[in-house]
């Protein structure tokens, strides 16, 4: 069995957030002017581009070297069914190949990115936590 060089509990943590951010949806009504409580709090899932968590997400991934975003990319394709475990090394090496400063914005594009993250760990046998990994505020 391969081994990841980023933690479980690192992609625990960005398959939360990934989540969180997969349930934004395009604005439908950018102008509408109406408080929240009248509306149910449905503008907050509208995605304005300002979305905290997407900077959240970035920054996390920014900070993580080089090889963890390596293994983050590798594992969301392996998620993606893009290859097997007995193929990690190429799916890690096509992610390295491809590498151009740009991971964060490239994963953020994939839809369904913190099940994709999910089912990369399950082929290593690795549960992500059920526990949360961020305090609810």
């Amino acid at each position: 069995m391969p081994e990841l060089t980023i933690s479980p509990e690192k992609v625990g943590f960005l398959i939360e957030k990934a989540r969180e951010f997969d349930v934004k949806e395009a604005t439908v009504d950018p102008a509408s002017g109406s408080n929240g409580i009248d509306d149910d709090m449905v503008d907050v899932l509208e995605d304005d581009g300002t979305d905290p968590v997407a900077r959240e997400i970035t920054g996390f991934i920014n900070a993580l070297s080089e090889d963890e975003q390596v293994d983050l990319v590798a594992l969301m394709r392996l998620g993606r069914g893009d290859g097997t475990i007995d193929e990690w090394t190429d799916l890690r090496r096509e992610a390295a190949r491809g590498r151009n400063g740009r991971t964060a914005s490239y994963l953020l594009g994939e839809p369904m990115l913190g099940d994709l993250l999910a089912e990369g760990l399950d082929e290593f046998g690795i549960a992500p936590s059920a526990e949360r990994t961020t305090p609810v505020q």
